[in-house]
Parts: structure tokens; sequence; C-alpha cells
């Protein structure tokens, strides 16, 4: 069910011109083990100059620490209508977040880039602590987070 509203959720949020076909992409994220609390995450597309498009998925559920996704934030100012749906619950040290979703074909190879911000209670916060360009031949490839985030890959 999740699935289906990451769909649709992401289909409002990235409008693409004319018609697009999606294929399902997995997105997996293999936290450090840093010693703190679950680790919330935002998962959000930006073009090619930096302006946001849309959310893809937040990991975490209270409201009230978004702020500390500083870029995510930045963005969207803080506007939970982005995440409606799209959510589920912070990723614990030493722990994996495996989500598929439908992604547009057109995002791919169009300029396109994924970011993960992450935050941990009571530690620093480290803004788009992934940032990888949307492309058919990056998927599969392991990119290593900054603080909290071991690797991460998207798979088509």
């Amino acid at each position: 069910m999740k699935s289906l509203l990451s769909a649709l959720a992401l289909t409002t949020a990235l409008t693409v011109p004319g018609l697009a076909l999606a294929r399902p992409v997995t997105l997996t994220t293999n936290m450090n083990s840093y010693g703190g609390d679950g680790a919330y995450l935002a998962i959000y597309v930006t073009d090619s100059k930096g302006v946001y498009k849309g959310s893809l998925w937040m990991a975490g559920g209270r409201s009230k620490y978004y702020k500390h996704l500083t870029d995510w934030y930045g963005a969207t100012r803080g506007n939970i209508a982005e995440i409606n749906g799209i959510t589920g619950a912070s990723v614990g040290a030493g722990r994996q977040l495996k989500i598929t979703l439908d992604l547009s074909d057109a995002l791919f190879d169009a300029g396109y880039v994924l970011h993960v911000d992450s935050a941990v209670e009571n530690m620093r916060e480290s803004p788009s602590e992934i940032v990888v360009p949307l492309t058919a031949k990056g998927a599969g490839q392991a990119t290593r987070g900054r603080r909290y985030i071991s690797s991460f890959t998207y798979d088509m």
C-alpha cells in the first residue's frame, strides 16, 4: 500500500512534461552503527539547478523533528503536505531502509538529482548526506554517506 501511495505522491510532486512511463526503483539505505537514536531521513529530488521537485520518502514520524532535515526543510518550508502518505519509522543505527516506488523514466538521465538528508536526536544534522544524479548508469552503484549513512543505492 505504501508503494502505491508513494507512486501517487511522486506522480503529483514530480510533474514531467508529456506522458512518461514509470518503473519500480528500489532505494536502499544502510546506516552506520553511530551509537544514537533512530535517524530521520528525507529522500527527495531536485532538478539540475538544485530546485526542489518533490519528496520520495520520509523516515521518522514526528513532524517536530523535520526542521533538523535542513536542506529538505528549507526547500519545502517544512510543508508536511509534501510527505503525506510517504512516511515510515525512523531508521536505527546499523539498520537498513529499503523501499520500492515507481519513478518516472523521464527522471533518469535528465539532470535530476536525488538527495538524502539525515538527522539523529542529540547528534549533528547531516543535510544532503547523499547527493546522487539519477542516471541509468548509476543504478546499482553504492554511494557512501558522510555521517550516518554507510551506503545508498538505487536499483531499477
